[in-house]
């Protein structure tokens, strides 16, 4: 299984942006789909998630209502669209896929299996 994402650029504060993530590969249903950010001198962490089966989403606190986690079954790809950006929003974002035991564990990074090479986000 290959994740690429796609969609990261600079954005003027207040600006909006919509990431992608491909899957490629063998897929599996029920599979979590998240989104991490990693900003310099931090940790990585996670932002949304959301379960392919049902469609379930999950948000960090902090991020909800400005950010929204979709993905589109048909295509194979998951999405992150970020709306009124601050910069503290800058951030390598990454996309993950796994099997995650309990909901709560969608944070988790050591649920996921996949990872992709992380698109880079500059609010300014």
């Amino acid at each position: 299984v290959q994740l690429v994402e796609s969609g990261g650029t600079s954005v003027q504060a207040g600006g909006s942006l919509r990431l992608s993530c491909a899957v490629s590969g063998n897929t599996v249903s029920e599979l979590y789909m998240a989104w991490f950010r990693q900003a310099p001198g931090k940790e990585r962490e996670g932002v949304a998630a959301i379960q392919t089966g049902d469609g379930t989403t999950y948000y960090a606190d902090s991020l909800k209502g400005r950010f929204t986690v979709s993905r589109d079954s048909a295509k194979n790809s998951a999405y992150l669209e970020l709306n009124n950006l601050e910069p503290e929003d800058t951030a390598t974002y990454y996309c993950a896929a796994g099997i995650v035991p309990k909901a709560n564990w969608w944070r988790r990074e050591n649920v996921y299996k996949y990872w992709g090479q992380g698109t880079q986000v500059t609010v300014s």
